[in-house]
């Protein structure tokens, strides 16, 4: 948000742009108001994780006859998050503060952010190049019907056949065990290799495949064996290699807030024959659990008992998964993964995050490092601490759910110029490595299916059986794919990288889990919505304005957004009308000739504008035209 006397996105205001490098000199100049009797003015700045703060006096000048004050501020030399405000004192010796929301007492000024950040570890090149593809691993592709020699762990079923529905209803004791499995497996993966290509695929993210419990595999019953189900270590390596053959990277789910109760580790029931936490104090794995009353009361994750949360400052475990020689980490990057996601990273410590992504570095100096968080990684508070997430040393990039509630909200019947401020919001805070390194998305294993929310109007159908039979309606199903389209093609020319859940391309719906975890329709896909997706990724591939571009606005407001994307060597425009009625618009474009890359229709421009009109749910992606 910004003021009439100063706005940080504004380059006459503040420059550079955004989160800056550690030790930058940052340049700001104040603009009071024509007849402001404003005699002095100081910029008020505190680093939030030195605790310190420091004055600093701008100088008054004069800029077209109106006074203004100008000044410099040296940015921390360690990263750090800094809060800031202007103190001005007025002829008649009064004195009052400029902030975001304005001219204010002191006591109630809402100061502006600056991040500050560490640059000398840089973001691997290759991520949000592409389009990264989500795999719920048990329900993308079977090979073949596995015949498993051994014992699995916990009690499981197998579905008949590939096409029926997850089950949802709880046992006996009321339980939702998630102990179905349809038999999903790497070697299916592989096998489909050709037709993630064909989407424009450049990184895969596999939840979690370690051995579990659960068709989720949250539940991390050994970190060092690949869930029998889906095959072999051999399987995960050869996947990785045929991948990359391909160009395409594997980013593996780390879950290392929480084990599974049945795990190796903690061994309640005992089915591992190893000494779990469980068993007592002379186990290994003792130590890292929290134990309030042995062996039933314990720290769990968000209570949930099949769920042990584990202590992540205990040596032993710390070594285990980061600082030995053959850690979990380097282990698996070893085997051929390109990176990790960190699974609910808001409740990792910030050491621990930091010494994964120095583990990483070490092991794979191109490898990538994703943390979940759901809000602004700049500014998220967990277990009452400012984290450290995007400041350089932690995570590369976040899981971009700002983006995915402020999309799905403009689309559902919201203002764009909302969707606008706070994307811009984010990018004023994120550093920039940060900011297109993030990974965009609208649906996930975690959230209702994309199509689903977009047709379906109203509250969800109250009981679990109805919400697992419910299908979109003809006329819903019609005006959610118009919108998922949309959706689509933002996301595809968003600055960051792309995120497509498995099966949405084809058209599948579903509510919460299990209903968004159904098997992959093969067979049986939306063929149009497929080509869509197909040509968006081919889009995302051969433009470097949609991977590295900087982005400016054309239009927001109401129902129609618009956005440039422009690199060195070309640029482009995104623009869509989101409502039922068409909508009038003038682009900037300094070309005769502009080419809809969606249908390959010419415009012509006269004067560097670009006059058109969108249909309901029309879109473009203007481009110049080939020679």
């Amino acid at each position: 948000m910004s003021t009439s006397w100063f706005d940080p996105r504004d380059p006459h205001c503040k420059s550079p742009f955004g989160a800056v490098p550690c030790g930058t000199r940052v340049q700001l100049c104040l603009r009071p108001e024509a007849g402001a009797a404003v005699t002095r003015c100081e910029l008020l700045a505190h680093a939030e994780f030195a605790d310190t703060w420091t004055a600093t006096e701008l100088s008054p000048a004069q800029e077209c006859g109106n006074a203004v004050f100008r000044g410099e501020y040296s940015a921390p030399r360690d990263a750090d998050l800094v809060w800031y405000h202007f103190r001005l004192t007025w002829a008649d010796g009064g004195m009052s503060c400029c902030g975001k929301s304005g001219l204010c007492a002191w006591d109630t000024v809402e100061p502006w952010q600056l991040t500050v950040y560490d640059d000398t570890h840089k973001t691997p090149e290759w991520f949000g190049r592409g389009v990264t593809y989500q795999i719920f691993p048990d329900r993308f592709h079977r090979a073949k019907k596995r015949e498993i020699a051994g014992r699995l762990v916990g009690p499981r079923t197998l579905h008949e056949q590939w096409d029926e529905a997850p089950e949802y209803r709880p046992n006996e004791q009321g339980e939702i065990t998630c102990s179905d499995f349809f038999g999903g497996d790497l070697a299916g993966i592989t096998e489909k290799l050709d037709y993630l290509s064909s989407l424009g695929v450049t990184t895969l993210y596999l939840c979690p495949i370690f051995e579990a419990s659960t068709n989720h595999r949250y539940d991390t019953a050994c970190y060092e064996r690949i869930d029998p189900l889906l095959g072999t270590e051999e399987d995960f390596r050869t996947l990785c290699e045929r991948a990359r053959e391909r160009g395409i990277r594997v980013l593996l789910d780390g879950v290392f807030n929480h084990t599974g109760r049945k795990s190796v580790y903690f061994n309640a029931d005992g089915f591992y024959p190893s000494l779990g936490a469980a068993q007592g104090e002379q186990s290994p794995y003792y130590r890292w659990y929290s134990f309030h009353s042995f062996p039933d009361d314990y720290d769990a994750w968000w209570g949930i008992k099949n769920l042990p949360a584990v202590n992540e400052t205990e040596q032993s475990y710390v070594d285990y998964i980061i600082g030995g020689e053959h850690s979990i980490i380097r282990r698996w990057l070893r085997a051929g993964a390109s990176g990790w996601r960190l699974d609910v990273a808001d409740e990792l410590p910030d050491e621990f995050i930091a010494r994964i992504r120095r583990a990483i570095e070490e092991e794979r100096p191109d490898g990538y490092l994703l943390g979940e968080v759901w809000e602004d990684g700049t500014t998220k508070v967990a277990y009452s601490k400012r984290r450290k997430y995007l400041l350089g040393r932690e995570t590369h990039g976040l899981m971009n759910y700002p983006f995915r509630t402020a999309l799905l909200d403009f689309l559902r019947g919201g203002d764009s110029a909302v969707f606008r401020e706070r994307m811009e919001e984010l990018r004023e805070h994120y550093p920039a490595p940060a900011y297109y390194g993030a990974m965009n998305f609208l649906s996930t294993h975690d959230t209702p299916r994309l199509l689903t929310l977009l047709g379906h109007e109203g509250n969800a159908p109250a009981t679990r059986d109805e919400r697992a039979a419910y299908r979109l309606s003809d006329e819903e199903l019609v005006r959610g794919t118009a919108l998922l389209k949309l959706a689509a093609l933002i996301l595809y020319t968003f600055p960051g990288s792309p995120m497509l859940y498995y099966g949405d391309e084809a058209g599948m719906q579903g509510f919460e889990d299990p209903f968004n975890r159904g098997p992959y329709p093969w067979g049986h896909e939306d063929a149009a919505l497929l080509r869509y997706f197909r040509q968006l990724g081919a889009l995302r591939k051969a433009h470097e304005a949609l991977q590295r571009g900087t982005i400016d606005y054309c239009a927001a407001q109401g129902r129609v957004l618009a956005f440039r994307r422009a690199s060195n060597s070309e640029k482009c425009i995104m623009a869509v009308n989101a409502g039922e009625q068409s909508a009038a618009l003038t682009l900037p474009w300094d070309a005769p000739l502009a080419q809809d890359a969606l249908t390959r229709q010419s415009f012509f421009c006269c004067d560097g504008v670009l006059r058109l009109t969108l249909e309901p749910y029309g879109a473009v992606l203007l481009v110049e035209p080939e020679n």
